[in-house]
């Protein structure tokens, strides 16, 4: 379910592991997902050693789903999964019509958090965006949103969009940040804003936005801890465009009305090692599991899940004797949630922290046991953290719980 870079990947790894009846249900009218929009470089550094786009990223993984002949079902709305499997879609060509699947593969992706999310007060004119609509606005529509922009939050697309936008000669007045660190990678405010001279300011956030049919300026003041705004540090800007780029959140609908239950950190399925969910035969992956920073990752998950489905459907059912994945001391998620303890094979525990951490070490305990530690300069809850833990690691525990040390 999801035709873009998690469920190309996931398909084409089902196939390899011997599943050969394949089908992937897409809603656009392309496969590729957020990728066909992302025409700048950068990405497939990890997998392939080279920097492509992110058109040039899918197309490798469109070309080896053409040659293995797997199905594809584009413009496709999925309506509803049930835990025995069953998937209800409507499409022109078939109307509504059902999949009984032996096993099934979430990667519908994530959306956008929207104004709504955040309460920002102010009138309702033109001009507003989420950062991935303008992306698409203007690099697959060939539209010019605005010529003065002002962006709040700093994840990942609203920093390669300020840089968008200033290539395209619009001014980016600034990047505000409530938080007291960036959501994005450090790159790409190296390279999008930095390189630029674009400021990125702090602890402050939008408190007014003016207009009454277009977007006229923005009021923005500093916030305290409790990250309520400090008064007197107004400031205004003129501006016609305001950019929204405050995160993102998996897309599970589908998944909650399967019953499946979600982790309430990552907003994705609680999965085993192997992807699978808590419901037989339905296994997670990609931003539908957990907002990932890079593709290259996300590729890598979906392999993994998409083997463990090829398996499940050649060898059957696997009997889970599970230990909990448990995030401890400044430890936001870790994801996956269980591990089987008769495990064979390493594990690649992924979790974000929640503030940055200089100087500190990254540990890993299995009950009261280390079984991992090393020491980092920083962490940084913009940048998402793996540890590989030994073979084994599993058995004889009762929890497995990644911490971050602090001032060593």
């Amino acid at each position: 379910m999801g035709g873009g870079p998690a469920g190309l990947a996931a398909a084409i790894a089902a196939y390899d592991g011997g599943v050969k009846d394949v089908l992937i249900l897409e809603r656009e009218e392309r496969t590729g997902g957020i990728l066909n929009q992302c025409i700048h470089n950068g990405f497939g550094l990890t997998r392939f050693k080279e920097s492509l786009s992110g058109p040039e990223y899918a197309g490798r993984f469109k070309e080896l789903v053409r040659q293995k002949g797997i199905k594809i079902y584009k413009n496709t709305t999925v309506l509803s999964l049930t835990k025995d499997k069953t998937i209800t879609a409507i499409n022109r060509e078939h109307g509504v019509f059902t999949v009984k699947a032996k096993a099934v593969i979430l990667a519908m992706g994530c959306r956008e958090k929207s104004r709504g999310a955040i309460n920002v007060a102010g009138t309702r004119p033109a001009g507003i965006y989420s950062a991935g609509t303008a992306q698409k606005y203007m690099n697959v529509k060939g539209y010019s949103i605005g010529k003065d922009v002002v962006i709040l939050g700093s994840g990942d697309i609203g920093l390669i969009m300020a840089r968008r936008l200033t290539l395209e000669g619009a001014k980016v007045h600034a990047v505000f940040e409530i938080m007291p660190f960036s959501s994005g990678l450090k790159r790409n405010i190296v390279q999008c804003l930095d390189d630029f001279g674009i400021p990125l300011y702090l602890n402050h956030t939008i408190i007014e936005i003016e207009g009454n049919d277009r977007v006229a300026g923005v009021t923005v003041a500093a916030v305290d801890e409790n990250r309520k705004p400090i008064a007197g540090t107004e400031m205004r800007f003129d501006c016609d465009t305001v950019l929204f780029s405050v995160g993102l959140v998996p897309e599970n609908e589908l998944t909650k009305g399967a019953g499946i239950p979600l982790s309430p950190f990552t907003k994705g399925a609680v999965v085993y090692q192997n992807r699978e969910t808590l419901a037989e035969g339905i296994f997670a992956c990609g931003n539908a599991l957990q907002v990932h920073d890079l593709v290259d990752f996300v590729s890598e998950e979906a392999e993994l899940a998409g083997r463990a489905a090829a398996d499940y459907v050649i060898n059957g059912a696997i009997c889970h004797d599970a230990i909990d994945c448990v995030n401890g001391n400044c430890v936001g998620y870790v994801l996956p949630q269980k591990i089987d303890r008769n495990v064979k094979e390493s594990v690649k525990l992924f979790f974000r922290v929640k503030k940055v951490c200089k100087n500190c070490t990254v540990q890993v305990r299995r009950g009261d046991k280390v079984v991992f530690s090393r020491r980092k300069k920083i962490v940084t809850p913009g940048e998402m953290e793996y540890v590989i833990i030994p073979i084994g690691t599993a058995n004889g525990a009762d929890n497995v719980t990644v911490e971050i040390l602090e001032n060593l």
